[in-house]
């Protein structure tokens, strides 16, 4: 069946956001005495959402701190700081151009707010037809609900769409909601956890081929 509408991940596909994330969780734990992040180990734990997030590192660092406390303080720096270090991957500029006879929709982990105020600053978010956050629905990746929503909102059936993501969550998300899937190996994942995906590239610009191909 012809593919129809296309579902990008944003963090890790594409934008490289790993510094951002990595300052605003350093200053969220700075009062507790913790050990500060690099961007690699960062990378480890994001994926699940901010809440998730604050867990993980709770729970890594040992530190006894209250996690929404930590998200507040989070948030107030990541809001403020948001694309300090943040850049597009390359050749995603130049693939939505050529997107124009697809609808296009963003699903992110992160909260909706911060999501589109990313694709504005660096001019994506004039290709897209919707975006999806953490916060849009009321369950977030690996579960299909997300998806779902999407198709419902863009009137597309699951046969016609195909989810583009660096995660294995974007994958469990795709095939639980019955959608093609094609995973990204520049981004924050080993290519290991990808496996399962229908198609896997390594460049952004490899995606007008492989549409072609589904």
């Amino acid at each position: 069946m012809p593919v129809k509408l296309i579902i990008f991940d944003l963090d890790g596909t594409l934008v490289d956001s790993s510094i951002d994330i990595c300052n605003a969780i350093n200053y969220a734990v700075e009062p507790y005495g913790a050990k500060p992040l690099t961007a690699q180990e960062t990378i480890r734990l994001v994926g699940e959402g901010i809440t998730r997030l604050m867990e993980k590192v709770i729970e890594r660092e040992g530190i006894s701190a209250d996690r929404d406390v930590l998200t507040e303080r989070f948030l107030d720096h990541y809001s403020a700081h948001l694309i300090d270090n943040t850049t597009v991957y390359p050749g995603v500029i130049e693939t939505f151009k050529k997107l124009n006879n697809y609808k296009k929709a963003v699903i992110s982990n992160k909260r909706e707010v911060l999501s589109r105020r990313t694709l504005e600053e660096f001019g994506i978010l004039e290709y897209l037809d919707l975006v999806v956050g953490s916060d849009t629905t009321s369950e977030r990746k690996p579960s299909p609900v997300p998806l779902i929503y999407a198709l419902s909102k863009l009137d597309v059936k699951p046969e016609n769409a195909v989810i583009v993501g660096d995660s294995n969550f974007d994958i469990e998300a795709g095939k639980a909601a019955g959608i093609k899937t094609i995973a990204v190996t520049y981004g924050y994942r080993p290519v290991e956890l990808l496996r399962g995906a229908d198609v896997i590239i390594n460049r952004m610009d490899e995606l007008t081929e492989v549409l072609r191909r589904f």
